[in-house]
């Protein structure tokens, strides 16, 4: 049976009852795009539940709950006034994310507030809160993120690196040192995030990089050949036009990637 004729309470059952985990986000997203009262309701009343499996299918479903967004307010409220007292980490980690999808006008009180997780000792909370800020451009979240840039947990780094490089518009020269310390990370994808945001900054001495890169670009390269379309440099032209050549023999990236950033270079 499709989920779009399960009725509410169906879902809310199969929600706290099931014992697999299997379609949970199913469920999960089926009420999201209903616009019931009674969702909403429910979802709030879970939300003061003393057991965490209820609390968090709570949190999940206001997330993201209507669209547009519906009780956005009393929503943030209810996550807010959650984080006053809650100490279970997948509980907060929930209300993070929730709060993630609905931070386009957070007070500097709540980024504050939010901010503080950041020497939190879990590091699923510590990646919970850098969705929570992305896309934040003030500068209490750009020293949270940069803080987080330099964290043990490579995920954690790659995506404050992701948050600090692309995520915002904000040029500073602390932005940048924090980028370049990033440059030899161990994980790549982290290195190849602090290229793109020193890229999109037209850092003149990412040039060098960029050329070694393309070089070695291999199946993992969109990155780099993201990073040389935001620097835009028309010397890059010819260097992908050779690129080209070589990974004809080679076969070690998607030619149609190559094709479609030369033709973003020639525009």
């Amino acid at each position: 049976m499709s989920l779009v004729n399960y009725s509410n309470e169906k879902l809310f059952e199969r929600l706290l009852n099931n014992k697999s985990s299997k379609n949970y986000w199913n469920f999960i997203t089926e009420l999201r795009k209903r616009k019931d009262n009674d969702i909403f309701e429910k979802s709030v009343e879970l939300t003061k539940s003393e057991i965490v499996k209820e609390k968090i299918i709570g949190i999940n479903i206001l997330a993201q709950f209507g669209f547009p967004r519906l009780h956005l307010k009393e929503i943030l409220k209810i996550y807010f006034d959650l984080l006053k007292t809650e100490t279970d980490k997948n509980v907060i980690s929930s209300i993070l994310y929730g709060i993630g999808h609905n931070n386009d006008n957070l007070t500097d009180k709540q980024i504050n507030v939010i901010c503080a997780y950041k020497d939190h000792k879990s590091v699923t909370v510590k990646y919970a809160l850098v969705y929570a800020i992305l896309a934040i451009d003030k500068n209490k979240t750009i020293n949270t993120l940069i803080e987080l840039s330099k964290d043990k947990d490579s995920d954690i780094r790659d995506w404050a690196t992701f948050g600090i490089g692309t995520q915002i518009e904000t040029d500073t020269q602390i932005i940048r040192e924090a980028l370049w310390e990033r440059i030899n990370d161990t994980d790549t994808t982290t290195r190849l995030e602090a290229i793109v945001g020193l890229a999109k900054r037209k850092d003149e001495n990412i040039k060098k990089i960029l050329k070694k890169e393309l070089l070695e670009i291999d199946e993992f390269g969109s990155l780099i050949l993201e990073a040389i379309e935001e620097y835009n440099d028309k010397d890059f032209i010819l260097l992908i036009e050779e690129q080209i050549e070589r990974n004809q023999k080679l076969k070690k990236v998607e030619e149609d990637w190559l094709l479609e950033t030369l033709e973003k270079l020639k525009q």
